[in-house]
């Protein structure tokens, strides 16, 4: 019994985070929208608006509560903190003046690829994707890198927890096909992604693997379809990104 009660969530923690979620989603909320969003009574909802607000978490204009930028400062403060990030951007920002085009870093927590640090080419195109945004990583190039190069029992993990949505209609959502790809992934060291997180935009990413050979995040260059295919796609942009991830991953083995 004491077991099961240590991995009970705590209800009060889990509700605030949840109006914390929301509040995230929409941009801001009352009371009686947050309240009619998450089935809750709207004294529950007051307490725990009033309760995070007291802490610095959200801010109040009028009758609508907001994320604070408490959040930022947590957020920058741990991606500082990460081992990968001042050994991945100096690199970053050199692919991205060689290149024009947009590079990021990633890492995977928690089985998703999060965005770490991302740099602009001159002839970048602007995308969804931005700094902190939680990704399925079977959705995008460097994605597919990180999850072909983690444990085997590690990727069964991953894809039990969150299946393979489809992002656009060339996104891969049959398991077998994407194990295929996985280990194509693995044997030439890089993946694609053609339009198969954003229609139009291609990308290959390569993994920054530690000294056993896992992967702890990589790095991606994407841009227009029209732009990034031909030798430039398969063999140009591999060929830096496979030098700048082993150039971070020795500083890193040595940082």
């Amino acid at each position: 019994m004491a077991r099961d009660s240590a991995h009970r969530p705590v209800e009060t923690v889990d509700t605030a985070f949840d109006v914390i979620e929301l509040l995230k989603r929409t941009d801001g909320a009352g009371i009686t929208a947050i309240a009619d969003e998450l089935g809750l009574a709207k004294s529950t909802v007051h307490r725990h608006v009033k309760t995070l607000e007291s802490r610095g978490l959200l801010v109040q204009e009028g009758d609508t509560y907001r994320i604070s930028t408490w959040f930022l400062d947590y957020g920058v403060h741990v991606r500082n903190e990460h081992t990968l990030f001042p050994v991945v951007k100096p690199k970053v920002d050199e692919l991205a003046a060689e290149t024009d085009e947009k590079v990021w870093a990633v890492i995977e927590e928690h089985g998703m690829g999060v965005h770490i640090y991302g740099a602009e080419g001159r002839h970048s195109v602007k995308t969804h994707a931005r700094i902190g945004q939680r990704t399925p990583l079977h959705q995008f190039a460097a994605g597919k890198a990180i999850l072909a190069h983690l444990p085997a029992d590690r990727i069964d993990d991953v894809l039990d927890q969150y299946g393979l949505a489809a992002q656009t209609d060339r996104t891969i959502t049959d398991r077998d096909e994407l194990r295929e790809e996985l280990a194509t992934v693995r044997d030439r060291g890089y993946a694609f992604n053609r339009e198969e997180s954003v229609v139009g935009v291609h990308a290959v990413g390569a993994p920054i693997r530690d000294q056993s050979g896992v992967a702890v995040g990589a790095i991606s260059v994407a841009g227009p379809a029209n732009r990034l295919r031909g030798d430039l796609l398969t063999d140009e942009l591999p060929d830096l990104l496979l030098g700048a991830t082993n150039e971070v991953e020795i500083n890193l083995a040595h940082s």
